[in-house]
C-alpha cells in the first residue's frame, strides 16, 4: 500500500496540466509580439528619461529639504546634476537630503526610480535572464484564457498544409495551437505566430495542455494511421463536442477512424492519386480544384447559414452558387429531392469570390 500511494504521487507529478507554470516553459511556448532592436532600444532610453525627469520634479518640488556642500539653494540645474548622480549610483555626496521629508521620498520615490533606471540600462542582460518569468506568465495568462481554437496534432507536410488554409480563411495566428513531438517544427510553427505545445498528441495531459478539452476543432495530422487512430480516440474521450478533421494514407482504416470518433476523414493518398489520374485527361479539372483549395485567390468553398429572405426557395435559384445543404448533421447535394426548397436553420456550401 505505501509503494502504491508513492508511485500514484509521482505518476500525478508527471501530469503536464498538473505542473505549476513555470515548469512548462520550454514545452508550451506562447509566441509574443515581435518588435525590432531599434524600437526597443529607443523605448528603453524614453523610459529612462521618463525616470530622470521624474526625479527631477520630485527633487525640484523638495529643494528647501536638500542642501549642498556651499549651503545654496538648489536651481533646476542642481536638482538635474543631483537626479543624475542618483539614478547612476555615482553619488558624490555634495548634496544630501537633510530634512525628515526629503530622506523620506528618497526612500520611497527615488530609491525604486534608481533600480528602475538600473534595469533599463542593462535591459539586454536582463531581458535574457527575466525571459523564462515572462513566458511563465504568458503561460499563465493563456491557459485563462484560451477558449473555442483549433488544435492541430502534427505539423509535418499536412499540418503545415492545414494550417496555412485556415490563416488563409482568416483564422487568427493566436486561435491555432500546435502540437508536436519535433522541436525543429515547433520554432517554425512559433515563427509563425502559433502557440506550440512540444509532446506526443497521443497522450491526454499534453492534449489538456493544448486546451482540447475548451478547443471548437481538431485536426489529426499524424504521419501514421495508428498513431491517427489513438490521437482520435484520446481527444474524443477529452473533448465529446469538438469537430475532429483526421488525415490517414489508406482507405481502409476510414471505418477506425469514424468509430473512433471522427466528423472528417481525409484520405491524402487517393486524393492525390485521383487528382494525378485526373491531371493526364483533364488538366483544367486540376487546376480548378487547386483554386478552389486555395484560399489566397480565385474561388473558394464557403459556407453560411439561410438568410430568412431565402426560406422556402430553391437553392439553383440563389445569387450564389450552392452546391449543396447541411440539414440536420446531413451534407445533402444540390439536385437530391430533400433539397428542392431550403428551410431555416440549413446552411449552404456554395461558391465565392476570394475578393468578396
Amino acid at each position: 500500500m505505501p509503494g502504491s500511494t508513492l508511485r500514484t504521487r509521482f505518476s500525478r507529478s508527471d501530469a503536464l496540466t498538473e505542473r505549476p507554470d513555470f515548469a512548462l516553459v520550454g514545452i508550451l511556448r506562447v509566441p509574443q509580439l515581435q518588435t525590432s532592436p531599434g524600437r526597443a532600444i529607443v523605448r528603453r532610453i524614453g523610459y529612462a528619461l521618463i525616470a530622470l525627469a521624474l526625479v527631477v520634479l520630485v527633487v525640484y518640488l523638495d529643494r528647501d529639504g536638500y542642501s549642498d556642500a556651499q549651503d545654496n539653494e538648489l536651481s533646476l540645474l542642481d536638482c538635474l546634476y543631483y537626479a543624475t548622480v542618483s539614478l547612476s549610483t555615482t553619488g558624490y555626496g555634495d548634496i544630501t537630503p537633510i530634512t525628515p521629508q526629503a530622506r523620506l521620498v528618497n526612500v520611497l520615490v527615488i530609491t525604486p526610480l534608481r533600480i528602475f533606471f538600473l534595469i533599463i540600462l542593462v535591459g539586454t542582460t536582463l531581458s535574457a535572464l527575466t525571459e523564462s518569468s515572462r513566458q511563465t506568465f504568458r503561460i499563465q495568462r493563456w491557459r485563462h484564457r484560451v477558449r473555442n481554437h483549433t488544435v492541430v496534432a502534427g505539423y509535418g507536410t499536412k499540418g503545415r498544409t492545414a494550417v496555412e488554409a485556415m490563416l488563409g480563411d482568416g483564422a487568427a495566428p493566436s486561435d491555432i495551437v500546435v502540437v508536436d513531438t519535433d522541436p525543429v517544427v515547433l520554432d517554425a510553427a512559433s515563427g509563425q505566430g502559433l502557440v506550440t505545445v512540444q509532446g506526443s498528441a497521443t497522450k491526454s495531459d499534453v492534449l489538456r495542455l493544448a486546451g482540447v478539452p475548451h478547443c471548437d476543432s481538431i485536426v489529426v495530422a499524424a504521419n501514421r494511421d495508428d498513431t491517427a487512430v489513438l490521437v482520435t480516440l484520446t481527444a474524443r474521450e477529452l473533448a465529446p463536442a469538438a469537430k475532429i478533421v483526421v488525415a490517414i494514407r489508406e482507405s481502409e482504416n476510414t471505418h477506425l477512424l469514424r468509430q473512433s470518433g471522427a466528423d472528417t476523414v481525409v484520405i491524402s493518398s487517393e486524393t492525390a492519386g485521383r487528382l494525378l489520374g485526373a491531371a493526364t485527361i483533364t488538366p483544367n479539372v486540376v487546376e480548378m480544384i487547386e483554386d478552389l483549395l486555395t484560399p489566397e485567390e480565385g474561388f473558394a468553398i464557403a459556407e453560411r447559414e439561410v438568410e430568412p429572405g431565402e426560406v422556402g426557395g430553391s437553392p439553383r435559384h440563389l445569387p450564389d452558387i450552392v452546391l449543396g445543404v447541411e440539414r440536420n448533421g446531413r451534407l445533402l447535394r444540390v439536385g437530391s429531392p430533400e433539397v428542392e426548397a431550403v428551410e431555416a436553420g440549413d446552411r449552404l456550401l456554395y461558391l465565392r469570390r476570394v475578393s468578396d
